[in-house]
Parts: C-alpha cells; sequence; structure tokens
C-alpha cells in the first residue's frame, strides 16, 4: 500500500490553469479504493486547494475540516493548503500564519520537498518578505538530491527575478533569472526551461542589452514558433533596435557633414 502521495502522480494529475478539470481528477484518484488512507486523504487536500482556485472557499474549507485531525505528511498539507485557500479568498493576514505552521511541521519531520513548497508559498503571500521566505526554501533545498525536488529551485530563483524586476533592479533581477535558467536546464520540465530563459531576455531588455535578448528570442521563437510571449518581445525589441539603428546612423550623417563643412 502507498504511505503518501508521489509528486510525480501529483503533477499528472494536477492540471496548471484548469483548477475545474484538477479538481475532478483528484476526486476520481481519491475515489479508488486500493489507495491508503493517508493517500486518499492527501489527495482530497489538493482537490480542496483547486475548489479554493475556483472561488469555492467554503466548501474547500469543509474539506479540509473533514480530514482533521491530522498528523505527519497530512498536517503539512492540510495546513498548507488552508493557508492557500485563506489566500485565494484575499485573506493573506490569516493565510500566513497557517503557512509558518505547515513550515514549521515540515522540518520538524524533515520534509524537505513539502517545505520548500510552503516556504515558496508564504514568499508570494507575504510580499513584504519574499526575499526572507525564498533564502528560507533554498537553503531548505540545499538539503536534498532529489531532482524532483530541486526542480522548485526554478520557481523559487525566478519568483526572486521578478520582485527584483518589480522593484527596478534589472541587474539583481538577471542574476536571479540565469540561477532560475541553470536549475531549469538541469532539473525542469521543457515548458519551465523555455520560460526560463524566456525571462533571461526580458532582463537583458532592460538593462539595454538589446543585441543580446534579440538573439535569444529568436532562438526560442525558432524552437516554438507562433508563442504570443516569444512573439510579443521580438516585436517590441525589433522595433526598439530599429530605432537606435536610425538613430545610430542619424548620428554618423551629422558627423559625416560636420567634418566635411
Amino acid at each position: 500500500m502507498e504511505e503518501r502521495l508521489e509528486q510525480a502522480e501529483l503533477d499528472a494529475l494536477w492540471l496548471p490553469g484548469d483548477p475545474i478539470a484538477s479538481a475532478e481528477r483528484l476526486a476520481a484518484a481519491a475515489a479508488e479504493p486500493a489507495r491508503s488512507e493517508v493517500v486518499r486523504a492527501e489527495l482530497q487536500t489538493q482537490r480542496a486547494r483547486a475548489l479554493g482556485l475556483q472561488g469555492r472557499i467554503e466548501e474547500a474549507e469543509a474539506l479540509l475540516d473533514s480530514l482533521e485531525p491530522a498528523n505527519g505528511v497530512l498536517e503539512v498539507r492540510v495546513l498548507l493548503e488552508r493557508g492557500r485557500v485563506r489566500l485565494a479568498a484575499d485573506r493573506p493576514d490569516e493565510a500566513v500564519p497557517l503557512l509558518e505552521q505547515a513550515l514549521r511541521a515540515a522540518r520538524r519531520d524533515a520534509d524537505v520537498a513539502l517545505a520548500v513548497e510552503t516556504a515558496l508559498a508564504l514568499a508570494e503571500a507575504d510580499r513584504p518578505h519574499t526575499e526572507q521566505w525564498i533564502e528560507e526554501g533554498l537553503a531548505d533545498l540545499a538539503g536534498t538530491g532529489d531532482p524532483r525536488v530541486l526542480r522548485w529551485g526554478v520557481v523559487l530563483h525566478d519568483l526572486r527575478g521578478w520582485a527584483r524586476l518589480d522593484s527596478g533592479d534589472a541587474e539583481a533581477a538577471l542574476v536571479s533569472f540565469e540561477d532560475a535558467a541553470e536549475y531549469a536546464d538541469r532539473y525542469g520540465t521543457p515548458d519551465q526551461r523555455f520560460a526560463a530563459h524566456w525571462a533571461r531576455g526580458r532582463a537583458l531588455r532592460e538593462l539595454g542589452r538589446l543585441d543580446e535578448a534579440l538573439a535569444l528570442q529568436t532562438r526560442l521563437h525558432d524552437e516554438r514558433p507562433g508563442e504570443k510571449a516569444v512573439e510579443d518581445e521580438l516585436a517590441l525589441l525589433r522595433a526598439v533596435v530599429a530605432r537606435r539603428d536610425a538613430e545610430t546612423a542619424g548620428e554618423a550623417s551629422d558627423a559625416a557633414h560636420t567634418i566635411e563643412s
């Protein structure tokens, strides 16, 4: 019998951007009779998360209530998803203490995967302390050699990159996006690798390193033609580069006329 929900199975059941279908798939998996009680309960915590993302807050809370009392990995998951549901309800002041409880419980049990996932949730929920929670998540991540767990490094560095870019520090943002790309190249999914390198290009443009950004986005376009984010970035870059080149040519022409006269 299974002792806990495997991340690979959860990844297969969860459909990013589609919480309705995810909830249905998770409910069906939880109903399979061969599963252990703990795994069925873990699947229900993830269904609660999907319900919260649909705005069905009371249903999500009631489902989590039905799983109490919880111990071990189930305790961590219940606390984590309670925090996420409160966040989905736009109640971050209630979400953060629950997520902090989840993080303490995960660390108590030396559960690196859930500790990192919870630190990431805290980084998203507790915006004044995003940098602190990312640092803690990366510190937890250093305690594992599991490639699937190390995949969280992509998300942590990416989140830090966008936070830095939003604050106006494009140089530091580029460093974080490069770290995210390194993790993605080693441990990430193809989608994570693509997105991480796109973000690198975005930071390069912000820094005025236009030719590097254009070369990178062109490569991504060749890899996946028709990607809207890439197409939009390429259009912007080509316009900026054309304007720069026209201004450079104009300055050169003015200089030549000055010399001739």
